[in-house]
């Protein structure tokens, strides 16, 4: 699942409720990863506007974690 906003961050969470911990910490772990990849690729490229979208989607992960 691709985690674009606020709203798919939870429904991500949403969707980890039904799998075994062990996969679900894997799956959170890898999302977290590219989330933090992409907000690396617009802190080079000088858009605030993403920054601050996926600093809310990670905070928003970072918390379930």
């Amino acid at each position: 699942m691709k985690i674009n906003n606020i709203t798919d961050a939870e429904e991500f969470i949403d969707s980890l409720t039904d799998k075994r911990p062990a996969v679900a910490g894997m799956m959170l772990a890898k999302a977290i990863e590219s989330l933090e990849l992409g907000q690396m690729y617009y802190e080079q490229n000088d858009n605030e506007r993403g920054i601050r979208r996926l600093a809310g989607c990670l905070r928003i992960l970072k918390d379930y974690q």
